[in-house]
């Protein structure tokens, strides 16, 4: 608990530009949640007031008069017991007003708590042109007190501490270093955090601009059939252009959905490919397709990259299938489908347990069975629709 009392006989103070009339002291005082403070209101002799007429409100409500003292004819104070915590950042109001309820003097109270310090600070670098970092505050976070982060970074072993000056009003706690950035060399980048009750730092992390990168997206991806297969999508894309001339090898990642659906697939056996092959989908139904990349040991770097955003969703449609029997009333038949299906339940079983993905085992020969049942099952739809005619 903070005890604070004050006994002021005579503080002028400028209400407006002509007049010194009253004044409230402390002015704008900073407390930690639970303090008591005692706050005193001195008027000007001239006004002609005496201190019992006065009261005092916080954020527009009458404080009780058993909370006030009076301590000369012109000084009258109100003890506060165990503030709670200001109910908004820019103060909790404390004014002092004549009888009338005109409005004497103010002050803003910033009760709160000092802040924590910042944790999970992480950094990536955009095709190795500039340096972005994101943090969160420790503990609660702004404890009721505005609270000023403030990312700085400098070389390891030289070099004067910097700055950053570019913080996002759209994604808080983040700070956006746009260039004037050596590769090669390392880094030792943190946090301060400061408010009116203290200040707190956050552990310094040491990185090269290298082992952070990530990419732009993929560009010109692609999705189309695969010839008459009704389950299949070929994804086409190209590398990122900003590392062209980087020395790196790139991983994929490919994630697809229905059309109806917000539940994405994610491929992750793609590798270094550009292209892949999509199994297993529904027939006539249209998916949407997005690709990123990872840039992987850039100029020899030792640690892994850093996914980059998915790329903007391509729609296509796999074609309507054929191969929907018509009734019959004919037992044979009705087994021989069922024979048919249990076959073809089978055959995808083992396409998808050796050669499910992107690897090119046996694609040919699974694509040369697939177009063979189709053009067989139209057959047999022809026949079948004859003989009901």
């Amino acid at each position: 608990m903070l005890s604070l009392f004050f006994l002021i006989l005579s503080i002028p103070a400028v209400m407006s530009s002509s007049s010194q009339t009253a004044a409230i002291y402390p002015q704008d005082p900073a407390l930690t949640i639970g303090s008591t403070l005692t706050a005193t209101c001195s008027v000007s002799p001239d006004l002609g007031l005496h201190a019992s007429s006065l009261f005092w409100s916080l954020n527009g409500r009458r404080l009780p008069s058993s909370s006030y003292s009076v301590l000369s004819p012109t000084a009258l104070s109100v003890t506060l017991p165990g503030l709670p915590a200001s109910r908004q950042r820019s103060g909790d109001n404390l004014v002092c007003h004549n009888h009338g309820g005109h409005v004497l003097a103010g002050s803003c109270l910033y009760v709160g708590m000092p802040p924590v310090k910042p944790v999970n600070l992480t950094c990536w670098s955009r095709n190795t042109k500039d340096l972005t970092c994101r943090w969160a505050p420790g503990g609660q976070g702004e404890i009721f007190i505005r609270t000023k982060y403030t990312l700085k970074y400098k070389f390891r072993w030289y070099g004067r501490e910097r700055e950053c000056e570019d913080y996002s009003a759209t994604q808080p706690y983040s700070c956006y270093i746009p260039g004037d950035l050596a590769l090669f060399t390392p880094y030792e980048i943190w946090v301060e955090a400061t408010n009116q009750l203290g200040s707190a730092t956050s552990d310094i992390i040491t990185l090269d601009i290298l082992d952070v990168v990530t990419t732009d997206p993929p560009s010109g991806v692609c999705v189309s059939r695969v010839g008459d297969l009704d389950d299949h999508l070929t994804v086409r894309w190209e590398s990122p252009p900003a590392l062209k001339d980087f020395l790196f090898q790139a991983k994929y990642q490919i994630r697809y959905r229905l059309e109806d659906s917000s539940d994405w697939k994610v491929m992750d056996d793609v590798g270094n490919q550009t292209s892949c092959r999509l199994a297993g989908l529904r027939p006539g139904t249209v998916y949407f397709v997005q690709v990123r990349c990872n840039p992987v040991g850039i100029y020899g770097s030792r640690r892994a990259g850093i996914w980059s955003e998915w790329s903007h969703p391509t729609a296509a449609s796999t074609p309507h299938s054929e191969r929907v029997l018509s009734g019959s009333c004919d037992s044979k038949s009705g087994d021989s489908n069922s024979t048919l299906r249990r076959e073809l339940k089978q055959f995808f079983g083992w396409v998808r347990k050796h050669a499910y993905g992107c690897s090119g085992m046996s694609i040919k020969l699974y694509d040369q069975w697939r177009v063979w049942m189709q053009k067989s099952h139209k057959t047999r739809n022809q026949v079948l629709q004859g003989d009901k005619s």
